[in-house]
């Protein structure tokens, strides 16, 4: 079995959207990174006694990898039936988290607020993914 003749032929649309998902959370990453050399922060700490801003670019970070695990299965269910939609919503998830850090990165946590738009696709996929559930189980 040909796994390109499985597939809907627009779930490359979804392979971009991990791709993205990828960049995204490489950048985050790097943040961290750099955060860690400007206030001092050695390896293992994981937060700062002293550095509030260091402690809200690490948990961007942190908070971001705590769901991207949920994400990537409702992502995937959902892309498998829906791959052109999952796509647009996987897109406004990856793209919130951006938003979400570079609020964080204020060192104001509630400006992480500024990526409260990403429950559009979060929710979106999670939606699609019962919506896929259900038609397996011949519900509708």
């Amino acid at each position: 079995m040909d796994i390109l003749t499985v597939l809907p032929s627009s779930f490359g649309y979804v392979i971009f959207t991990y791709l993205y998902s990828w960049v995204m959370l490489g950048y985050l990453a790097v943040k961290v990174g750099a955060a860690r050399k400007k206030y001092d922060v050695k390896y293992p700490t994981m937060y700062s006694d002293k550095e509030q801003v260091f402690n809200c670019i690490q948990r961007a970070h942190q908070n971001t990898l705590e769901v991207y695990p949920q994400w990537l299965v409702f992502q995937t269910i959902a892309a498998l039936v829906y791959p052109l939609s999952a796509s647009v919503l996987g897109a406004i998830w990856v793209t919130s988290r951006f938003s979400y850090a570079w609020g964080y990165y204020t060192g104001d946590p509630a400006k992480r607020m500024n990526g409260a738009y990403g429950y559009i696709g979060y929710f979106g996929v999670i939606f699609l993914s019962i919506s896929v559930a259900l038609q397996l189980l011949g519900v509708f």
